[in-house]
């Protein structure tokens, strides 16, 4: 019996040895999986790529971007909502996030399967005119568009998208009606525009800004709440006639929920620290984008924030895509 006990008792203390070691192994012991559930090529694989190199690095481990694209980012995020909750595999997701629970019917997963860890990116939306629209600032646009309901045209990237909520929140809040023409992808709808097939575009400052300069559309607003640094003399929407606008293009990085807080506050340290490299800061000023990263609790309340207001916008516009 004494024997019996006494093995009994090595072999708890072994596996409890072993549970131990395994807890303070430090992370990360092994490479990294971060899913873009996208093409290559695009704001969200960009981001993927200048982060991951950096903690790459920082790491000594190597930082694998798994681009998995198809059904509007579902399947690439399913993957992580469904991945073991050890760090080593994460998801970069963008602004439409906290739009799809409310655009989908059935999702394979649902928020509460995600840690968020912070933001890595953010930068407004752009709206811009075709050189031979009479409207040449945001108030013009407005008066416009109460003149002519239903008149204005304007290309985003697709339904659903933030460029299509940014206006959908923007005909909330002003009382106006655009006509969407939503194309497949954000360069397929500035080219849309430029061409001259719409009115208006909405897109991000990185795609937006090369045309504005090369003067084939022209600038009237963005959707931050204050001035783009690449475009210091367009006004914001809020500034423009429609007080507490407020709509960015945003890319953040979540873990598997249950995964273990020290892990996730390391995460979030690292990435912290190389947001503040400069040849980081220097990629992402050329893509107009400021980096993020507060603290996993404040970026959490921002996405049941966001959560909340996307619920609402696509609730009032009757957004379905399924």
């Amino acid at each position: 019996m004494f024997n019996r006990l006494a093995l009994a008792a090595a072999m708890w203390l072994t596996a409890t040895g072993m549970s131990v070691a395994a807890q303070d192994e430090a992370f990360p012991a092994r490479p990294v999986r971060l899913v873009v559930p996208s093409s290559p090529g695009g704001g969200l694989d960009f981001t993927a790529r200048v982060v991951g190199t950096r903690l790459a690095t920082k790491w000594q481990q190597q930082v694998i971007v798994d681009n998995r694209a198809g059904a509007a980012g579902i399947i690439g995020t399913d993957i992580v909502a469904k991945a073991t909750p050890g760090g080593y595999t994460l998801v970069l997701v963008s602004a439409e996030f906290t739009a799809m629970p409310f655009l989908y019917a059935k999702l394979p997963y649902g928020t509460a399967d995600f840690a968020p860890i912070t933001m890595l990116s953010i930068s407004p939306m752009l709206l811009a005119a075709h050189p031979t629209v009479a409207i040449k600032t945001f108030k013009e646009l407005l008066a416009t568009a109460k003149e002519k309901p239903k008149q204005l045209t304007y290309a985003s990237s697709g339904i659903g998208t933030t460029g299509h909520l940014a206006i959908m929140i923007l005909q909330k809040m002003a009382g106006v009606e655009l006509v969407h023409v939503p194309f497949k992808g954000a360069g397929a709808a500035v080219a849309g525009a430029v061409a001259g097939e719409t009115q208006l575009v909405t897109t991000s400052t990185g795609a937006g800004v090369p045309f504005i300069k090369a003067g084939r559309l022209r600038a009237i607003a963005v959707t931050s709440a204050k001035r783009a640094a690449v475009l210091p003399d367009t006004p914001t929407v809020a500034e423009s006639g429609v007080p507490g606008y407020e709509v960015n293009v945003w890319f953040a990085l979540l873990a598997p929920a249950k995964t273990p807080k020290a892990i996730i506050n390391k995460i979030h340290a690292d990435v912290r620290e190389v947001l503040k490299l400069p040849e980081l800061l220097a990629q992402f000023n050329t893509a107009s984008m400021e980096p993020g990263g507060m603290p996993p609790a404040e970026f959490e309340n921002i996405l049941k924030a966001e959560t909340k207001r996307m619920q609402t916008v696509i609730k009032e516009a009757g957004i379905r895509l399924d």
